[in-house]
């Protein structure tokens, strides 16, 4: 049952809840946000989004033309002497190796694109947190709901690229929700701890510009973690964005399950980064107000 003490005059109502209790509330509580705050998500969502080619003529044309590009690129660049890293060569070792680089550029951009921005995500509200009760939690939220359409637009072009020129998909491309919600649970955890970080030093934000361009090639983006030497091959999983990219490639390009150490790790890594992002971000919130 709840006490109730007084404080200068005014009654306060303190919870006494248990071990248990107070783990089961700050597990359920990131989600019970979201849903208390689904209409101001979806409003700001909605302005992020309307504003990303705002003044553009093409607009949203813009979204696909970028990964199209990129695909192509891909497929023209790698000759046909390379050493594909895939099993089933129907594609053949152009197409192959240009979805095995694409696919792992999806996954390193989505990431990519959350560490760059999340460190100087509360300043660019600034004036709605210290002007209004805005729950600034949400941003990194937002943030990554944003940067989500974007990426299901490169996947979809992927898709229809790898079926293009293949003629078929294979089934586990419906587990792929399997790898990404998962992932958007690690980067919304990663953006609460850098929006926090951020909020007190502006070197944050330089630190991320300079150190995850470096993260690319420390992920298999263009090699596959296989052609590593021991230990390396083993210790290059403690990136963490190495799992999403091989669950990935697993389940879209070589039609088999993900091996399910690695994908357990991946489940790991997100509900951890997620709830840890939460609890450093919640610390600190009452001080990120005045600092920012």
């Amino acid at each position: 049952m709840p006490s109730v003490n007084v404080v200068n005059g005014k009654q306060i109502v303190v919870e006494n809840l248990g071990p248990a209790q107070r783990v089961v509330r700050f597990l359920v509580k990131p989600f019970s946000q979201m849903w208390h705050h689904r209409d101001l998500i979806r409003a700001i969502l909605r302005r992020e989004v309307s504003e990303r080619f705002k003044g553009s003529v093409a607009g949203w044309v813009w979204a696909v033309v970028a990964p199209l590009l990129a695909i192509a690129v891909y497929t023209f660049a790698f000759t046909t002497n390379l050493k594909l890293p895939l099993s089933d060569g129907n594609a053949g070792p152009r197409v192959g190796y240009a979805l095995f680089i694409f696919s792992g550029i999806i996954v390193f951009n989505f990431f990519s694109e959350m560490a760059f921005r999340a460190p100087m995500l509360l300043h660019e509200y600034t004036h709605f947190i210290k002007q209004t009760i805005f729950p600034s939690d949400m941003l990194a939220v937002i943030s990554t709901l944003r940067a989500t359409l974007y990426t299901v637009i490169s996947i979809s072009v992927m898709l229809l690229f790898q079926l293009a020129m293949v003629h078929s998909l294979p089934w586990t491309v419906l587990l792929l929700p399997l790898m990404f919600i998962p992932f958007m649970g690690f980067l919304v955890g990663m953006s609460w701890f850098l929006c926090a970080i951020g909020a007190f030093t502006r070197d944050a934000g330089y630190l991320m510009i300079n150190v995850v361009p470096l993260f690319m090639f420390a992920t298999p983006v263009f090699y596959p973690h296989e052609s590593l030497p021991p230990p390396f091959d083993f210790w290059i999983y403690a990136n963490a964005l190495t799992g999403y990219v091989e669950v990935m490639r697993d389940i879209v390009l070589l039609a088999k399950l993900p091996n399910w150490h690695v994908y357990a790790w991946t489940l790991f890594t997100s509900v951890f980064t997620f709830y840890f992002g939460y609890w450093f971000f919640d610390r600190y919130r009452n001080v990120i107000v005045d600092v920012i």
